[in-house]
């Protein structure tokens, strides 16, 4: 058993046997199990389209204080130019692949360590503000982050989302993906991990590509060859942002304010 570093919210360890390898994860909260369980439903769903490679799972238990995950062990290695263009053209492959009417998910899951509400909408503009920006808005506040001067009122983030959101059908997003959150193996497989899914605007995964410096020019070009620009893509990649700023505000702190407020101010 080896210690792995890189997750921000849970042990990693390698466990190798005489035969094979697995990936574990621990977590000692008392949420944990019902978070790994739903790293698990958001990793089968993924699995489920045949369109991008996540590991399999083994086993997701309880312990006496925390769960665990044992998962199939993907050896990575440095991502080069065609991995990020197979990528590309495999989440494009993710999100053409919608097989709901609504937008939401089956279960309640995870965003880091935060709840992520996932109740079916029909309407997108309705799931965004009340689904995620809502809920980490009054988050911000409750912890001090945000006061009630720095916060929109619910009618006029609806009103600014109707306006630049596309009528869009509901597209299975991996909900979380900066580059901690995909790999490529040995083999150059692309694969997806450490999922927040749910149905909802396939842009929204691309404007989390973007806010830690971006994934490269060939992952955007061959993912764009699927999906043709329908205008606005810069508002709505702020507005997409927005959430996970809201996020990082409050799971780490204050650093990510200053972001979020000139957000707010200029589409709120």
């Amino acid at each position: 058993m080896q210690s792995v570093s890189g997750g921000d919210i849970s042990e990693a360890y390698h466990l190798q046997s005489e035969t094979e390898r697995f990936f574990c994860k621990v977590n000692h909260g008392s949420n944990a199990h019902d978070m790994f369980k739903a790293e698990k439903a958001g990793l089968v769903a993924i699995a489920n389209t045949k369109t991008i490679a996540v590991p399999r799972v083994f086993l997701c238990e309880a312990l006496d204080t925390g769960a665990f995950l044992v998962m199939e062990y993907i050896e990575p290695k440095r991502p080069m130019e065609p991995d990020f263009e197979q990528l590309g053209h495999q989440l494009a492959g993710l999100h053409l692949n919608g097989t709901s009417d609504a937008f939401g998910f089956s279960i309640p899951n995870f965003i880091g360590s935060l709840p992520q509400s996932n109740s079916a909408h029909s309407n997108w503009p309705a799931f965004y503000v009340q689904e995620r920006l809502v809920p980490q808005l009054k988050l911000a506040k409750e912890s001090g982050k945000l006061d009630d001067s720095e916060i929109p009122v619910e009618d006029k983030l609806l009103k600014t989302c109707q306006n630049l959101f596309p009528n869009t059908k509901p597209s299975l997003v991996h909900g979380d993906l900066w580059s901690g959150n995909y790999l490529i193996s040995t083999n150059g497989t692309p694969y997806l991990i450490d999922p927040a899914v749910y149905y909802g605007h396939h842009e929204v995964d691309l404007a989390m590509t973007r806010l830690f410096g971006g994934f490269g020019a060939s992952f955007y070009n061959a993912y764009q060859e699927h999906f043709a620009p329908i205008g606005n893509e810069k508002e709505r990649t702020d507005i997409y942002q927005l959430y996970y700023l809201l996020v990082h505000l409050n799971l780490f702190g204050n650093s990510y304010k200053a972001s979020i407020t000139e957000i707010l101010q200029r589409y709120f």
